[in-house]
């Protein structure tokens, strides 16, 4: 194997059925790579969505759209939700419709443009978010420390880079389609 081939660690426990666990000695780096991140990233949202089950009875979906509303004290408008999130116009519909009855945000008229809606964390969706956000917090910090300091910085250095790259790529294909 080449000196900058994907690392395999003896495993901690007995290998389950997870995306990594396609990849063969014969793939290219960047497919172990690949599918080692998407397994990362499935268990670290597996996690996730059992901890706010168990200790909120809300789901990923729901605390996303409190999340972006925390972040817009002014509200958000409907479809600007959606493409935030990156989910339909009905999926956002939905969870407004279950949060606002609950109590925890508001739809009010747009006073730029009266036949739009903003959303809006309600006083009560804000003190529910604000005790979410703190525990979500910790439990990413659990699950990352595993990685000492210095391995964290190199590792976020390194998603950027990769980031910035794949969006390159993308920009490259608009531009120049096949």
């Amino acid at each position: 194997m080449a000196s900058n081939a994907i690392r395999r660690s003896k495993p901690v426990e007995p290998p389950s059925s997870d995306s990594e666990t396609r990849a063969r000695d014969d793939h290219h780096d960047s497919l172990r790579l690949w599918l080692r991140l998407l397994s990362c990233s499935t268990l670290i949202e597996s996690h996730i969505r059992q901890r706010l089950q168990s200790e909120f009875a809300t789901t990923l979906p729901r605390f996303d759209l409190m999340a972006q509303l925390e972040r817009c004290p002014e509200g958000l408008k409907m479809g600007e939700l959606s493409r935030r999130l990156m989910v339909t116009g009905g999926n956002v519909t939905g969870i407004t419709d279950m949060l606002e009855k609950e109590g925890l945000v508001a739809r009010l008229i747009d006073s730029q443009d009266r036949r739009a809606f903003r959303v809006k964390l309600t006083p009560s969706g804000q003190r529910l978010f604000k005790r979410m956000a703190a525990e979500h917090e910790r439990w990413i910090i659990d699950l990352f420390e595993g990685l000492p300091s210095r391995g964290k910085q190199q590792l976020a250095g390194l998603l950027h880079d990769l980031k910035i790259h794949v969006r390159q790529q993308k920009r490259l294909r608009v531009e120049n389609p096949v």
